[in-house]
Order: structure tokens, then C-alpha cells, then sequence
């Protein structure tokens, strides 16, 4: 749903040539039937592979690593950690899948009472996916574009955003996965 209440920290990783594995320490408790399971690590959709107490372990594929943040990553990291909703569950963010489009570099932050606006950097072949209004996932977070410009676009977080997720460690020139709206994704293939 991309309405963050969890933040991980990186405890470790391994990087092979092509891959990397990534443990996280968290206060989510998993069960054996969630081992395979897919959770949002700030927004991208990772595999859980196995867990002890509050460690959990995720492979990384070289295709994750080229299109995520988790390419620059190091231990301490804090990530957005967030299971899959239920269909049962209310969905008050919006359908984020976690399939990373490209990631976005951090142009300016401006606070503005006890709001953040956050202008970013976006490729001019990706500003066709956006919408004033429309809904974007940053690091997992379900996230209301507030305008468009000439270099990219301009969000709002709110204290409660700042608060629950990891975008509250975010400075100028970070990079942050993006995942663009699913639903104008499809909009925009059929009508091709």
C-alpha cells in the first residue's frame, strides 16, 4: 500500500560479482510460513530468504542492484520495511508494487512549518509518467506528486510521513528508488 509503519536497519552485506545479499535488523516478526514471502525494502520488492530473532536475510539480483539504491547501499542504512497487505486489509496509500521504474536524485529540500518539500531530479523520458496529483512511490512510500517542473517534480511530506519512514534521513543530492503509478503504466501501454 506504500503506507510505511516499519523501518529496517542494514546489519550487513555481502556483494558477490553480480548479486549481493542483505540482512536487516527490524521489529517485524516473521513466521515460517512467510519465508518466500516478498516485502517492500524501500520500494523494491525483495524475497525473504530466511530470519533469526530480529535479523531477516534478502538476496539481490544484479537486475535489482542496477535499477535500485541498494547498489550504493552500506550497513546502518535505514530502509522502509513493509509486508504485503492483505485483500482484507483497507488500502489508503495506493498499488505499489515494488517493481522499481529508476531511481531519482534529490534537487532541493525545503521545510516549510513542519513539512518538508522535496524537489527531485527526473530523466525528461520519464516526466510522461507523471501527473500533478497523481501517486508516486519513493522508497516505498505512497506519495502524492504536488507539481511538475522543469527538472523533475516536487513532493510534500507530512509529519506523520517524516516520522514512520525513512525519508526523514533524506539530504540534497540522495538517490531514491521510484516506482511510477501502476495504473498510468498500463493506461499508456494499451494506448500505444
Amino acid at each position: 500500500s506504500g503506507i510505511i509503519k516499519n523501518i529496517g536497519k542494514i546489519n550487513r552485506i555481502s556483494r558477490g560479482k553480480n548479486n549481493c545479499s542483505i540482512e536487516i535488523y527490524s521489529k517485524i516478526k516473521f513466521k515460517k510460513k512467510d519465508l518466500g514471502s516478498s516485502l517492500s525494502c524501500s520500494g523494491a520488492c525483495l524475497t525473504l530468504e530466511s530470519y533469526k530473532g530480529r535479523i531477516s536475510k534478502f538476496y539481490i539480483s544484479k537486475e535489482t542492484l542496477n535499477k535500485t539504491i541498494f547498489k550504493n547501499s552500506k550497513k546502518g542504512d535505514i530502509i522502509n520495511f513493509e509486508k504485503s497487505i492483505k485483500f482484507s486489509e483497507r488500502l489508503s496509500g495506493h498499488f505499489v508494487q515494488d517493481h522499481v521504474d529508476t531511481t531519482s536524485k534529490i534537487r532541493e529540500i525545503k521545510q516549510l512549518a513542519k513539512s518538508w518539500v522535496i524537489n527531485f531530479f527526473l530523466k525528461k523520458k520519464h516526466m510522461k509518467d507523471l501527473i500533478p496529483k497523481g501517486s508516486i512511490s519513493i522508497n516505498g512510500v505512497s506519495l502524492t506528486i504536488a507539481n511538475l517542473n522543469k527538472f523533475g517534480f516536487q513532493i510534500t511530506l507530512v509529519p506523520k510521513t517524516l516520522k514512520f519512514t525513512n525519508l526523514i534521513y533524506l539530504k540534497k543530492g540522495d538517490l531514491v528508488n521510484i516506482e511510477f503509478d501502476i495504473i498510468g503504466k498500463y493506461i499508456k501501454r494499451y494506448i500505444k
